[in-house]
């Protein structure tokens, strides 16, 4: 079966709107989000075949953007087989050496919500994340299910990075991740590092795609993920190549 079809029926699963709500990505937009009803609790399968529609995962909830009238969230993934890095990128690889990965459960940890809670201060104290709270870190990025998992980054055994992920038949699906934005780590680009670590951990273990959330083309900050070439985005029901702007 391809990987682009869904290799389970979705259509007796009970889906709802919220309301409309500011957009946290465009200024002056309104957003609406369609979730999976949360009584649903769905096992691993309905969980993929959701991922290949462009549904994501915040804490216990499925979710993507039903927005009416906008159409500017585009979900992209990157084909491992066909990933090579570019020059940079191999640069930020040689210089991150250095680091150990270690894979951890999706469980609270005192010192991952540390790094985290310094994280939200010092780079979005402008968000809707803001100010962080252990409930707020719990319910977004903890969860006791198999799939659910953390990455660690470290240097000489210090906390650096943490990269929340899910690991789903037909690829790994990047949730969030968080890192130390002391100065001095700034040019070691923590945060494009965990994505070249989550490819890495996807082509060892056999996996087609690294799922990279949403990618807006009006959004500075989402412009990191058009350097991961090549590039799908999901056109309806079909993922087709993302040509570079």
């Amino acid at each position: 079966m391809s990987s682009n079809t869904p290799r389970q029926p979705t259509r007796d699963l009970r889906f709802f709107l919220t309301v409309p709500h500011a957009c946290s990505y465009l200024e002056g937009q309104e957003a609406t989000t369609l979730f999976l009803d949360p009584q649903e609790s769905p096992g691993q399968g309905v969980y993929d075949a959701l991922a290949l529609l462009g549904f994501r995962r915040s804490g216990r909830h499925l979710y993507r953007p039903h927005c009416e009238g906008c159409s500017a969230c585009i979900s992209v993934r990157i084909p491992v087989a066909e990933f090579s890095p570019n020059r940079t990128q191999r640069r930020l690889l040689r210089r991150n050496a250095d680091l150990t990965l270690h894979l951890r459960p999706a469980i609270f940890d005192p010192e991952h919500y540390a790094l985290y809670a310094h994280y939200i201060r010092t780079r979005h104290a402008d968000g809707d994340m803001y100010p962080p709270s252990h409930e707020q870190y719990r319910t977004f990025l903890t969860l006791d299910q198999p799939y659910a998992r953390l990455l660690e980054l470290r240097l000489a055994g210090r906390l650096v990075a943490v990269a929340a992920f899910d690991q789903l038949e037909h690829g790994l699906s990047a949730i969030y991740t968080f890192f130390d934005p002391e100065p001095s780590l700034e040019r070691r680009s923590l945060g494009t590092y965990a994505v070249l670590s989550l490819v890495d951990l996807a082509r060892r273990r056999e996996l087609p795609h690294v799922y990279l959330g949403y990618w807006i083309r009006e959004c500075r900050k989402m412009a990191y993920k058009q350097s991961f070439q090549p590039l799908e985005r999901l056109e309806g029901r079909r993922w087709r190549r993302l040509i570079p702007a």
